[in-house]
């Protein structure tokens, strides 16, 4: 049921506010980016075309010829969040996105767990994004010419360059990172279908009768591949820049959900089909997509699509970093970080020392543990992981503020507003147990202190900060 605010009521109230914080641009170039552009934010940050060449092999080698179904699945709870953050999207926009959202509704101290939790998982992603690039390029460097050249200097490049576009202009930003993935996926796509054909109509009968798939890696294999989609709700972060925000935002994270998890369970279903034909075990393959190129017949498209892929992860980085630093803007407009990163740039209408910040809390922990001999992939499984549970708190604290954030600020009560969000939050819960228990063993075990140690110390910088500048203004 539906009840329509009265004019004077706390509703209608609640309302003009929320209009007049999402015509605020906080500095930011208002209304520059088209609904396509914004898309591409939500879909550069999932990075698609890393996952069939990083992750599917990862989740095959826990879920079997259950693969696709774990991505299909997977596409089921993520849809369920996307559904709550459309939801508040429709209603209110800033570029503090989730966080926003959940801080209009929960305690002081929870709005400021999402905060810090969000902020960690857009600038641990960008972070494992650097890792994996350099090492995929050494990879490939290494094939070409016996060479390999200088990780840290690699890491400081791929870096430092999207830190330089993010500042520049947003909607180069948007643009690039559009062509970029389109570009890569539609290798992939013409790869997949070779694959296919080349198969013939008949279906994989060992996949669709999931031969051999054990309930306990189905579902350990289920949880890696929902952390596949982290990153869709990014063109949250665009509600200043965005053109209509409040229709073109909310239709930019349901799609990039949707066509995400398609575009997943496609290849995971092709990519466990091709590497069978060829006799070449998935789970250990460091180039996948190769594997499949050569079973199609167009082995050029290989090579393409594994630089593709290292676009694709430079696209991430980027993403990230806008998003990143457009939480850290908006932390900074409600005192919850030192209001020197509030600051936008005159000419280009960026935020200048928050892009800074965000970038090198990125570069230096990679810097850190390569200087200490660490591998690109163990960087990527260690700091991939915390963002992670950055992420999954962030999106099951949004999913526990969407009812009464709908009946308190809009009289919006009906079925779906008293399901889908506990469903949401739910599977988030699960997700983050799964990924907790049984304990990890060697770092991934130190991983959850980890994250709990950063929170601690967010939340007893937290009433210092409020005591300092008074109470957090959290902007709608």
């Amino acid at each position: 049921m539906v009840s329509p605010a009265k004019p004077g009521s706390v509703p209608a109230v609640v309302a003009i506010a929320e209009r007049d914080a999402t015509a605020a641009t906080y500095g930011l170039r208002g209304g520059t980016l088209s609904p396509v552009e914004t898309l591409a934010q939500s879909i550069s940050a999932v990075a698609p075309t890393v996952t069939p060449f990083v992750t599917i092999p990862l989740v095959f080698a826990l879920s079997g010829n259950g693969t696709w179904l774990a991505y299909l699945l997977a596409m089921g709870g993520i849809l369920l969040v996307a559904w709550c953050v459309g939801r508040f999207a429709r209603y209110s926009t800033s570029p503090g996105s989730l966080y926003s959202y959940a801080a209009m509704i929960l305690p002081p101290w929870l709005g400021c767990v999402a905060a810090w939790s969000l902020l960690l998982a857009y600038v641990g992603t960008s972070a494992c994004n650097i890792a994996a690039f350099y090492h995929y390029a050494n990879l490939m460097r290494g094939d070409a010419s016996g060479h390999l050249g200088s990780t840290l200097l690699m890491a400081a490049v791929v870096g430092g360059v999207p830190m330089w576009i993010c500042w520049r202009d947003v909607k180069i930003s948007a643009r690039l990172m559009l062509l970029i993935e389109a570009v890569s996926v539609t290798f992939i796509v013409v790869v997949l279908l070779l694959v296919l054909l080349r198969h013939g109509l008949h279906g994989d009968t060992d996949q669709l009768h999931l031969r051999g798939v054990t309930a306990g890696s189905f579902r350990t294999g289920l949880v890696l591949a929902m952390f596949s989609f982290v990153g869709f709700e990014s063109a949250t972060t665009l509600g200043s820049e965005a053109r209509n925000p409040l229709k073109s935002i909310p239709r930019a994270v349901i799609l990039s959900s949707i066509l995400a998890g398609a575009f997943f369970t496609a290849c995971a279903y092709t990519e466990v089909l091709g590497s069978r034909m060829a006799g070449v075990d998935l789970g250990t393959s460091n180039a996948p997509m190769h594997v499949l190129a050569n079973v199609g017949g167009v082995p050029v498209l290989g090579i393409l699509i594994n630089i593709g892929a290292l676009v694709s992860l430079f696209a991430g980085i980027l993403a990230c970093t806008t998003a990143a630093a457009r939480v850290l803007l908006l932390m900074a407009h409600n005192g919850i970080v030192h209001g020197s990163l509030r600051g936008t740039d005159a000419r280009h209408e960026t935020p200048t020392l928050a892009i800074i910040v965000s970038g090198l809390a990125a570069f230096l922990p990679v810097a850190i543990l390569t200087a200490r001999g660490e591998g690109g992939l163990d960087i990527y499984g260690w700091i991939g992981t915390l963002a992670t549970y950055g992420f999954i708190v962030t999106y099951a604290l949004v999913c526990f503020a969407l009812p009464r954030y709908l009946r308190d600020h809009h009289g919006v009560v009906n079925t779906a507003t008293r399901i889908i969000p506990w469903l949401g939050c739910t599977a988030m819960m699960l997700g983050l147990i799964a990924n907790l228990y049984p304990v990890p063993t060697g770092p991934y075990g130190k991983l959850p202190y980890i994250y709990l140690a950063y929170l601690s110390v967010a939340l007893v910088w937290f009433p210092f900060r409020s005591r300092r500048d008074g109470p957090a203004r959290i902007a709608a």
